[in-house]
Protein backbone atom coordinates (compact mmCIF):
# COMPACT_ATOMS: atom_id res chain seq x y z
CA UNK A 1 0.00 0.00 0.00
CA UNK A 2 2.83 2.39 0.83
CA UNK A 3 4.40 1.93 -2.62
CA UNK A 4 1.03 2.41 -4.30
CA UNK A 5 0.48 5.62 -2.42
CA UNK A 6 3.91 6.89 -3.34
CA UNK A 7 3.33 6.07 -6.99
CA UNK A 8 -0.10 7.69 -7.17
CA UNK A 9 0.46 10.60 -4.83
CA UNK A 10 -2.72 9.87 -2.93
CA UNK A 11 -4.07 7.87 -0.08
CA UNK A 12 -5.81 4.61 -0.97
CA UNK A 13 -9.56 4.89 -1.34
CA UNK A 14 -11.94 3.11 1.03
CA UNK A 15 -15.67 2.77 0.49
CA UNK A 16 -17.76 2.05 3.57
CA UNK A 17 -21.33 0.94 2.86
CA UNK A 18 -23.72 1.89 5.66
CA UNK A 19 -23.54 4.36 8.55
CA UNK A 20 -24.92 2.28 11.40
CA UNK A 21 -22.86 0.74 14.19
CA UNK A 22 -20.65 -1.30 11.87
CA UNK A 23 -20.17 1.23 9.10
CA UNK A 24 -19.58 4.26 11.34
CA UNK A 25 -17.15 2.38 13.57
CA UNK A 26 -15.16 1.09 10.60
CA UNK A 27 -15.14 4.49 8.87
CA UNK A 28 -13.79 6.23 11.95
CA UNK A 29 -11.00 3.69 12.28
CA UNK A 30 -10.05 3.94 8.59
CA UNK A 31 -10.04 7.72 8.46
CA UNK A 32 -6.51 9.08 8.28
CA UNK A 33 -5.10 6.05 6.51
CA UNK A 34 -7.58 6.15 3.62
CA UNK A 35 -9.68 8.54 1.65
CA UNK A 36 -12.97 7.37 3.12
CA UNK A 37 -16.35 7.66 1.41
CA UNK A 38 -19.40 6.48 3.36
CA UNK A 39 -22.40 5.48 1.25
CA UNK A 40 -25.71 5.51 3.12
CA UNK A 41 -28.95 4.44 1.43
CA UNK A 42 -31.12 6.50 3.76
CA UNK A 43 -31.38 10.21 4.43
CA UNK A 44 -30.21 12.27 7.41
CA UNK A 45 -32.03 10.97 10.46
CA UNK A 46 -34.70 12.97 12.27
CA UNK A 47 -36.52 11.72 15.40
CA UNK A 48 -40.24 11.09 15.17
CA UNK A 49 -41.88 14.40 16.03
CA UNK A 50 -45.45 13.16 16.52
CA UNK A 51 -46.64 13.35 20.12
CA UNK A 52 -48.08 10.35 21.92
CA UNK A 53 -51.60 11.90 22.12
CA UNK A 54 -51.52 12.59 18.37
CA UNK A 55 -50.33 9.06 17.54
CA UNK A 56 -53.00 7.64 19.84
CA UNK A 57 -55.67 9.74 18.14
CA UNK A 58 -54.52 8.62 14.66
CA UNK A 59 -54.62 5.03 15.83
CA UNK A 60 -58.08 5.31 17.36
CA UNK A 61 -59.43 6.91 14.17
CA UNK A 62 -58.05 4.06 12.10
CA UNK A 63 -55.56 6.25 10.24
CA UNK A 64 -52.71 3.91 11.14
CA UNK A 65 -54.05 0.87 9.36
CA UNK A 66 -50.96 -1.31 8.97
CA UNK A 67 -47.32 -1.67 9.81
CA UNK A 68 -46.23 -0.20 6.47
CA UNK A 69 -48.01 3.01 7.36
CA UNK A 70 -45.21 3.86 9.77
CA UNK A 71 -42.85 4.29 6.81
CA UNK A 72 -45.03 7.13 5.58
CA UNK A 73 -45.09 8.99 8.89
CA UNK A 74 -41.56 7.95 9.94
CA UNK A 75 -39.27 7.29 6.91
CA UNK A 76 -36.18 6.30 8.99
CA UNK A 77 -37.99 3.10 10.00
CA UNK A 78 -38.03 0.26 7.49
CA UNK A 79 -40.46 -2.62 7.99
CA UNK A 80 -40.53 -6.07 6.41
CA UNK A 81 -42.73 -9.10 7.04
CA UNK A 82 -42.02 -12.79 6.88
CA UNK A 83 -44.47 -15.23 5.36
CA UNK A 84 -45.56 -16.15 8.90
CA UNK A 85 -46.34 -12.53 9.71
CA UNK A 86 -43.33 -11.69 11.88
CA UNK A 87 -42.54 -7.99 11.51
CA UNK A 88 -38.90 -6.98 11.11
CA UNK A 89 -37.90 -3.39 11.95
CA UNK A 90 -34.63 -1.67 11.13
CA UNK A 91 -33.29 1.84 10.67
CA UNK A 92 -33.11 3.44 7.24
CA UNK A 93 -31.20 6.69 7.66
CA UNK A 94 -27.87 8.00 8.86
CA UNK A 95 -26.96 6.14 12.03
CA UNK A 96 -28.83 3.04 10.93
CA UNK A 97 -30.70 1.11 13.57
CA UNK A 98 -28.67 2.67 16.41
CA UNK A 99 -30.96 5.71 16.16
CA UNK A 100 -33.96 3.46 16.93
CA UNK A 101 -32.32 1.52 19.74
CA UNK A 102 -32.94 1.57 23.47
CA UNK A 103 -29.37 2.75 24.10
CA UNK A 104 -28.20 -0.52 25.66
CA UNK A 105 -24.48 -1.06 26.17
CA UNK A 106 -24.11 -4.79 26.72
CA UNK A 107 -20.90 -6.66 25.98
CA UNK A 108 -22.12 -9.88 24.39
CA UNK A 109 -19.08 -11.33 22.64
CA UNK A 110 -19.13 -14.89 23.99
CA UNK A 111 -19.91 -16.42 20.54
CA UNK A 112 -16.83 -14.63 19.16
CA UNK A 113 -14.58 -15.64 22.07
CA UNK A 114 -15.60 -19.26 21.54
CA UNK A 115 -13.99 -19.17 18.09
CA UNK A 116 -10.86 -17.36 19.24
CA UNK A 117 -11.77 -13.71 18.64
CA UNK A 118 -11.07 -11.52 21.67
CA UNK A 119 -12.04 -7.86 21.47
CA UNK A 120 -10.83 -6.75 24.89
CA UNK A 121 -8.81 -3.83 23.49
CA UNK A 122 -11.76 -2.54 21.47
CA UNK A 123 -14.21 -2.82 24.36
CA UNK A 124 -11.77 -0.98 26.64
CA UNK A 125 -11.50 1.83 24.08
CA UNK A 126 -15.26 2.02 23.65
CA UNK A 127 -15.74 2.24 27.40
CA UNK A 128 -13.86 5.55 27.25
CA UNK A 129 -15.46 6.82 24.03
CA UNK A 130 -19.04 5.69 24.60
CA UNK A 131 -19.62 6.09 28.34
CA UNK A 132 -22.35 3.87 29.74
CA UNK A 133 -23.93 3.71 33.17
CA UNK A 134 -26.90 2.45 35.13
CA UNK A 135 -27.64 5.92 36.49
CA UNK A 136 -31.23 5.61 35.34
CA UNK A 137 -31.96 3.15 38.15
CA UNK A 138 -32.65 5.95 40.62
CA UNK A 139 -35.43 7.26 38.36
CA UNK A 140 -37.32 3.99 37.96
CA UNK A 141 -41.05 4.10 38.37
CA UNK A 142 -42.77 2.14 41.12
CA UNK A 143 -43.97 -0.59 38.68
CA UNK A 144 -40.45 -1.09 37.35
CA UNK A 145 -39.03 -1.38 40.85
CA UNK A 146 -41.69 -3.92 41.75
CA UNK A 147 -40.94 -6.01 38.66
CA UNK A 148 -37.24 -5.91 39.50
CA UNK A 149 -37.95 -7.06 43.06
CA UNK A 150 -40.18 -9.84 41.75
CA UNK A 151 -37.34 -11.00 39.50
CA UNK A 152 -35.03 -11.08 42.52
CA UNK A 153 -37.59 -12.94 44.63
CA UNK A 154 -38.01 -15.55 41.89
CA UNK A 155 -34.25 -16.07 41.70
CA UNK A 156 -34.00 -14.67 38.16
CA UNK A 157 -31.03 -12.39 38.97
CA UNK A 158 -32.22 -9.25 37.15
CA UNK A 159 -29.54 -6.67 36.44
CA UNK A 160 -29.86 -2.98 35.55
CA UNK A 161 -29.03 -2.36 31.90
CA UNK A 162 -26.03 -0.11 31.19
CA UNK A 163 -27.20 2.72 28.95
CA UNK A 164 -25.33 4.86 26.42
CA UNK A 165 -27.29 7.87 27.62
CA UNK A 166 -26.26 11.23 29.02
CA UNK A 167 -28.65 11.38 31.95
CA UNK A 168 -27.92 15.06 32.39
CA UNK A 169 -29.69 15.68 29.06
CA UNK A 170 -32.25 12.88 29.31
CA UNK A 171 -35.85 14.05 29.88
CA UNK A 172 -37.28 10.57 30.60
CA UNK A 173 -39.63 10.90 27.66
CA UNK A 174 -39.46 7.18 26.84
CA UNK A 175 -38.95 7.82 23.12
CA UNK A 176 -35.49 6.26 22.78
CA UNK A 177 -36.65 3.81 20.12
CA UNK A 178 -38.19 6.62 18.04
CA UNK A 179 -35.01 8.68 18.03
CA UNK A 180 -33.91 10.70 21.05
CA UNK A 181 -35.31 14.24 20.66
CA UNK A 182 -32.86 15.66 23.23
CA UNK A 183 -29.55 14.32 21.94
CA UNK A 184 -29.06 12.39 25.17
CA UNK A 185 -28.78 8.90 23.70
CA UNK A 186 -25.60 7.89 21.91
CA UNK A 187 -25.97 6.60 18.37
CA UNK A 188 -23.47 5.95 15.60
CA UNK A 189 -23.91 9.42 14.14
CA UNK A 190 -21.41 10.50 16.81
CA UNK A 191 -18.72 8.34 15.17
CA UNK A 192 -19.97 9.37 11.74
CA UNK A 193 -19.57 13.06 12.58
CA UNK A 194 -16.05 12.45 13.90
CA UNK A 195 -15.06 10.68 10.72
CA UNK A 196 -16.48 13.51 8.60
CA UNK A 197 -14.71 16.12 10.74
CA UNK A 198 -11.47 14.23 10.01
CA UNK A 199 -12.05 14.31 6.26
CA UNK A 200 -14.39 11.44 5.43
CA UNK A 201 -17.10 12.05 2.84
CA UNK A 202 -20.72 11.03 3.45
CA UNK A 203 -23.11 10.45 0.55
CA UNK A 204 -26.69 9.89 1.75
CA UNK A 205 -29.41 8.51 -0.50
CA UNK A 206 -26.82 6.25 -2.15
CA UNK A 207 -28.23 2.75 -2.66
CA UNK A 208 -25.31 0.45 -3.38
CA UNK A 209 -26.42 -2.13 -5.93
CA UNK A 210 -23.24 -4.11 -6.52
CA UNK A 211 -19.62 -4.60 -5.52
CA UNK A 212 -17.65 -4.58 -8.78
CA UNK A 213 -15.07 -7.37 -8.84
CA UNK A 214 -12.25 -7.90 -11.33
CA UNK A 215 -9.79 -10.79 -11.13
CA UNK A 216 -10.76 -11.65 -7.57
CA UNK A 217 -10.49 -8.11 -6.19
CA UNK A 218 -12.97 -5.29 -5.94
CA UNK A 219 -12.38 -2.17 -7.94
CA UNK A 220 -15.31 -0.28 -6.45
CA UNK A 221 -19.07 -0.27 -6.08
CA UNK A 222 -22.04 0.86 -8.14
CA UNK A 223 -24.75 2.84 -6.40
CA UNK A 224 -28.03 4.45 -7.32
CA UNK A 225 -27.99 8.10 -6.29
CA UNK A 226 -31.24 9.77 -7.22
CA UNK A 227 -31.79 8.96 -10.90
CA UNK A 228 -28.13 8.30 -11.61
CA UNK A 229 -26.00 5.18 -11.39
CA UNK A 230 -22.62 6.16 -9.98
CA UNK A 231 -19.42 4.12 -9.88
CA UNK A 232 -17.24 4.71 -6.81
CA UNK A 233 -13.69 3.36 -7.29
CA UNK A 234 -12.07 1.79 -4.27
CA UNK A 235 -8.94 0.03 -3.09
CA UNK A 236 -10.85 -1.31 -0.10
CA UNK A 237 -14.57 -1.91 0.47
CA UNK A 238 -16.06 -2.50 3.89
CA UNK A 239 -19.70 -3.54 4.08
CA UNK A 240 -21.61 -2.33 7.13
CA UNK A 241 -25.13 -2.33 5.69
CA UNK A 242 -26.50 -4.55 8.46
CA UNK A 243 -27.57 -8.16 8.79
CA UNK A 244 -30.08 -7.80 5.96
CA UNK A 245 -28.47 -5.20 3.70
CA UNK A 246 -25.00 -6.73 3.59
CA UNK A 247 -26.07 -10.28 2.58
CA UNK A 248 -28.40 -8.91 -0.11
CA UNK A 249 -25.55 -6.80 -1.52
CA UNK A 250 -23.16 -9.75 -1.46
CA UNK A 251 -25.68 -11.93 -3.29
CA UNK A 252 -26.23 -9.25 -5.95
CA UNK A 253 -22.46 -9.15 -6.38
CA UNK A 254 -22.19 -12.88 -7.02
CA UNK A 255 -20.86 -13.69 -3.54
CA UNK A 256 -23.08 -16.34 -1.93
CA UNK A 257 -24.01 -16.26 1.73
CA UNK A 258 -25.24 -19.03 4.00
CA UNK A 259 -28.94 -19.58 4.83
CA UNK A 260 -28.28 -18.99 8.52
CA UNK A 261 -30.25 -15.80 9.16
CA UNK A 262 -31.23 -15.06 12.75
CA UNK A 263 -33.42 -12.09 13.66
CA UNK A 264 -33.83 -12.05 17.49
CA UNK A 265 -37.65 -12.31 17.63
CA UNK A 266 -39.41 -10.04 20.13
CA UNK A 267 -42.76 -10.67 21.80
CA UNK A 268 -44.31 -8.50 24.51
CA UNK A 269 -46.55 -9.97 27.20
CA UNK A 270 -48.76 -7.20 28.56
CA UNK A 271 -51.68 -6.43 30.83
CA UNK A 272 -53.80 -3.41 31.73
CA UNK A 273 -52.56 -1.61 34.80
CA UNK A 274 -53.41 1.82 36.22
CA UNK A 275 -50.43 4.18 36.06
CA UNK A 276 -48.21 1.72 34.22
CA UNK A 277 -46.61 4.69 32.41
CA UNK A 278 -43.91 2.58 30.77
CA UNK A 279 -44.05 4.84 27.73
CA UNK A 280 -42.56 7.61 29.88
CA UNK A 281 -39.60 5.55 31.05
CA UNK A 282 -36.26 4.56 29.55
CA UNK A 283 -36.97 1.24 27.78
CA UNK A 284 -35.36 -1.99 28.94
CA UNK A 285 -34.31 -0.65 32.36
CA UNK A 286 -33.19 -4.10 33.50
CA UNK A 287 -32.64 -7.51 31.96
CA UNK A 288 -33.36 -11.04 33.11
CA UNK A 289 -30.97 -13.36 31.27
CA UNK A 290 -32.19 -16.91 30.67
CA UNK A 291 -30.81 -19.67 28.42
CA UNK A 292 -31.85 -18.66 24.91
CA UNK A 293 -33.74 -15.48 25.73
CA UNK A 294 -33.97 -12.35 27.85
CA UNK A 295 -36.91 -10.63 29.58
CA UNK A 296 -37.14 -6.90 30.19
CA UNK A 297 -39.82 -4.24 30.86
CA UNK A 298 -40.64 -2.58 27.56
CA UNK A 299 -43.34 -0.42 26.01
CA UNK A 300 -43.85 -1.80 22.51
CA UNK A 301 -44.68 1.10 20.18
CA UNK A 302 -45.17 -1.26 17.25
CA UNK A 303 -47.90 -3.18 19.05
CA UNK A 304 -49.38 -0.04 20.55
CA UNK A 305 -49.87 1.57 17.14
CA UNK A 306 -50.87 -1.43 15.04
CA UNK A 307 -52.14 -4.23 17.28
CA UNK A 308 -55.85 -4.02 18.13
CA UNK A 309 -55.32 -5.79 21.46
CA UNK A 310 -53.23 -2.80 22.58
CA UNK A 311 -55.88 -0.17 21.90
CA UNK A 312 -56.01 1.37 25.32
CA UNK A 313 -54.40 4.45 26.89
CA UNK A 314 -50.61 4.26 26.80
CA UNK A 315 -50.22 4.99 30.52
CA UNK A 316 -52.37 1.99 31.42
CA UNK A 317 -50.25 -0.75 29.92
CA UNK A 318 -47.65 -2.84 31.74
CA UNK A 319 -45.51 -5.07 29.55
CA UNK A 320 -42.56 -7.44 29.64
CA UNK A 321 -40.55 -8.04 26.50
CA UNK A 322 -39.12 -11.38 25.41
CA UNK A 323 -36.08 -11.26 23.12
CA UNK A 324 -35.25 -14.67 21.70
CA UNK A 325 -31.90 -16.00 20.51
CA UNK A 326 -33.38 -17.82 17.53
CA UNK A 327 -31.88 -20.58 15.44
CA UNK A 328 -29.87 -19.44 12.45
CA UNK A 329 -32.18 -20.73 9.74
CA UNK A 330 -33.34 -18.29 7.08
CA UNK A 331 -32.15 -16.09 4.25
CA UNK A 332 -32.40 -12.66 2.64
CA UNK A 333 -33.18 -12.34 -1.07
CA UNK A 334 -30.82 -10.36 -3.26
CA UNK A 335 -33.75 -8.13 -4.21
CA UNK A 336 -37.11 -7.31 -2.71
CA UNK A 337 -38.40 -6.89 0.83
CA UNK A 338 -39.39 -10.43 1.71
CA UNK A 339 -37.55 -12.52 4.30
CA UNK A 340 -37.31 -16.30 4.27
CA UNK A 341 -37.49 -16.84 8.00
CA UNK A 342 -39.48 -19.26 10.14
CA UNK A 343 -39.18 -20.21 13.79
CA UNK A 344 -38.00 -23.72 14.51
CA UNK A 345 -39.61 -26.12 16.98
CA UNK A 346 -36.88 -25.21 19.48
CA UNK A 347 -37.47 -21.49 18.94
CA UNK A 348 -41.19 -21.89 19.62
CA UNK A 349 -40.52 -23.99 22.71
CA UNK A 350 -38.22 -21.30 24.13
CA UNK A 351 -40.74 -18.61 23.26
CA UNK A 352 -43.47 -20.53 25.09
CA UNK A 353 -41.20 -20.98 28.11
CA UNK A 354 -40.40 -17.26 28.17
CA UNK A 355 -44.07 -16.31 27.81
CA UNK A 356 -44.97 -18.53 30.77
CA UNK A 357 -42.28 -16.85 32.88
CA UNK A 358 -43.54 -13.39 31.91
CA UNK A 359 -47.07 -14.39 32.87
CA UNK A 360 -45.76 -15.63 36.22
CA UNK A 361 -43.97 -12.34 36.89
CA UNK A 362 -47.10 -10.35 36.00
CA UNK A 363 -49.23 -12.57 38.25
CA UNK A 364 -46.78 -11.96 41.11
CA UNK A 365 -47.17 -8.26 40.36
CA UNK A 366 -50.93 -8.55 40.92
CA UNK A 367 -52.20 -8.67 37.35
CA UNK A 368 -55.35 -10.67 36.63
CA UNK A 369 -54.03 -13.61 34.53
CA UNK A 370 -57.15 -13.46 32.35
CA UNK A 371 -56.36 -9.88 31.34
CA UNK A 372 -52.94 -10.66 29.84
CA UNK A 373 -52.56 -10.03 26.11
CA UNK A 374 -49.71 -10.44 23.64
CA UNK A 375 -48.05 -8.00 21.29
CA UNK A 376 -47.05 -8.31 17.66
CA UNK A 377 -44.25 -10.78 17.02
CA UNK A 378 -41.43 -8.69 15.65
CA UNK A 379 -37.66 -8.71 15.28
CA UNK A 380 -34.77 -6.33 14.82
CA UNK A 381 -31.27 -7.78 15.23
CA UNK A 382 -30.56 -9.74 12.05
CA UNK A 383 -27.27 -11.40 11.25
CA UNK A 384 -25.38 -14.63 10.76
CA UNK A 385 -25.37 -15.13 6.98
CA UNK A 386 -21.58 -14.96 6.64
CA UNK A 387 -20.53 -16.35 10.00
CA UNK A 388 -16.96 -16.24 11.20
CA UNK A 389 -15.33 -19.55 12.11
CA UNK A 390 -12.24 -20.61 14.02
CA UNK A 391 -10.34 -20.49 10.74
CA UNK A 392 -11.26 -16.81 10.34
CA UNK A 393 -10.18 -15.70 13.82
CA UNK A 394 -6.99 -14.05 12.60
CA UNK A 395 -8.13 -12.54 9.32
CA UNK A 396 -11.80 -11.77 10.08
CA UNK A 397 -12.21 -12.47 6.38
CA UNK A 398 -14.51 -15.40 5.56
CA UNK A 399 -13.61 -17.49 2.54
CA UNK A 400 -15.38 -16.46 -0.62
CA UNK A 401 -14.90 -12.72 -0.09
CA UNK A 402 -12.59 -10.88 -2.51
CA UNK A 403 -9.26 -10.06 -0.92
CA UNK A 404 -10.04 -6.37 -0.44
CA UNK A 405 -13.69 -6.69 0.64
CA UNK A 406 -14.52 -6.95 4.34
CA UNK A 407 -17.74 -7.17 6.33
CA UNK A 408 -18.17 -5.17 9.53
CA UNK A 409 -21.59 -5.91 11.00
CA UNK A 410 -23.70 -8.69 12.55
CA UNK A 411 -23.57 -10.66 9.30
CA UNK A 412 -20.34 -12.07 10.77
CA UNK A 413 -21.81 -13.31 14.06
CA UNK A 414 -21.54 -17.10 14.42
CA UNK A 415 -24.92 -17.18 16.13
CA UNK A 416 -27.54 -14.92 17.62
CA UNK A 417 -26.56 -12.99 20.72
CA UNK A 418 -30.18 -12.85 21.88
CA UNK A 419 -29.28 -9.47 23.32
CA UNK A 420 -28.83 -5.89 22.12
CA UNK A 421 -25.77 -6.12 19.82
CA UNK A 422 -24.69 -2.50 19.23
CA UNK A 423 -21.67 -2.42 21.53
CA UNK A 424 -20.42 -5.76 20.21
CA UNK A 425 -20.86 -4.64 16.59
CA UNK A 426 -18.92 -1.43 17.34
CA UNK A 427 -16.03 -3.46 18.76
CA UNK A 428 -16.01 -6.07 16.00
CA UNK A 429 -16.22 -3.46 13.22
CA UNK A 430 -13.28 -1.55 14.70
CA UNK A 431 -11.23 -4.74 14.76
CA UNK A 432 -12.25 -5.59 11.18
CA UNK A 433 -11.10 -2.15 10.01
CA UNK A 434 -7.77 -2.58 11.78
CA UNK A 435 -7.21 -5.99 10.25
CA UNK A 436 -8.13 -4.61 6.82
CA UNK A 437 -5.59 -1.78 7.21
CA UNK A 438 -2.90 -4.27 8.17
CA UNK A 439 -3.74 -6.51 5.23
CA UNK A 440 -3.54 -3.56 2.85
CA UNK A 441 -0.23 -2.46 4.35
CA UNK A 442 1.47 -5.78 3.58
CA UNK A 443 0.25 -5.96 -0.01
CA UNK A 444 2.76 -5.81 -2.82
CA UNK A 445 3.54 -2.41 -4.18
CA UNK A 446 1.55 -2.63 -7.37
CA UNK A 447 -0.75 0.21 -8.33
CA UNK A 448 -4.32 -0.45 -7.15
CA UNK A 449 -6.55 -1.63 -9.97
CA UNK A 450 -8.62 0.98 -11.70
CA UNK A 451 -11.84 0.58 -13.59
CA UNK A 452 -14.52 2.72 -15.03
CA UNK A 453 -18.17 2.12 -14.50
Amino acid sequence: MRDAVAASGRKPRAIVVGSGAGGASAALELQGSFEVTILEAGRPFRPLSLSMPFMETMRNLGLLFGERMIELVFPPMRIRKTAEGMVHVNGAGTGGTTTLSAGNALRMDEPLRQIGIRLDREFEELAREVPASTGHQRTWSAPTRRLFEIGERLGLQPRPTPKMIDFGRCRRCGRCVLGCPNGAKWDSRRFLDKAIDNGARLVSGARVRKVVIRDGRTVGVRARVGLRTVFYPADLVILGAGGLGTPALLERSGIPCEPRLFVDPVLCVAAPWPEGRQHREIPMPFVVQRPGYIISPYFDYLSFLFNKRWRRPADRILALMIKLADSGQGSVPARGRSLDKTLTTMDRARLAEAEALCRKMLAEFGVDPKSVFLGTLNAGHPGGMLPLTVADAGTLHPGGLPANVYVADATLFPRSLGNPPILTILALARRVARVAKQAMAVRDGSEPQRASA
